[in-house]
């Protein structure tokens, strides 16, 4: 893995605080989260169109950071939420990294950021991959 662990546990940090931030946005029915209306399969391309994203300069941050990762990068954070979603296993790890690269070579951020489990996820692929957040000093 080329990515720095630092990294991987950034985003998992960053995106439990945009989730927990976004769930505050709740509109009042019990269950039902800003975050519900937000994730789907139909995003907009433009996240202007979606209220909870104009709300949230956490979410605006964290997409930024991810948009600045190099290629290789935003690759295998595709890779490691696979992993860690059980769609791959760590030895599967070159097929997820080809996959996530055919199929997320633009708008990764975006796409990350769309997924309500986001940091559970990278959270078990790590784990799957033999490392933790416990290990970043």
């Amino acid at each position: 893995m080329d990515i720095a662990l630092e990294t991987v546990c950034y985003v998992i940090n960053r995106s439990r605080e945009l989730m927990a931030d976004l769930g505050a946005l709740n509109d009042g029915e019990p269950g039902k989260h800003a975050v519900d209306d937000i994730v789907r399969d139909d995003l907009p391309e433009d996240e202007d169109e979606i209220p909870a994203y104009q709300e949230s300069s956490e979410y605006d941050d964290l997409r930024e950071y991810i948009d600045n990762l190099n290629e290789d990068e935003q690759t295998e954070l595709v890779a490691i939420a696979w992993i860690g979603r059980g769609t791959y296993t760590s030895d599967d790890w070159d097929e997820a990294l080809e996959v996530a690269a055919d199929e997320h070579p633009e708008h990764v951020a975006k796409y990350l950021l769309s997924q309500p489990l986001l940091a559970d996820e990278l959270e078990e692929g790590l784990s799957e991959l033999g490392l933790s957040c416990e290990d970043v000093e």
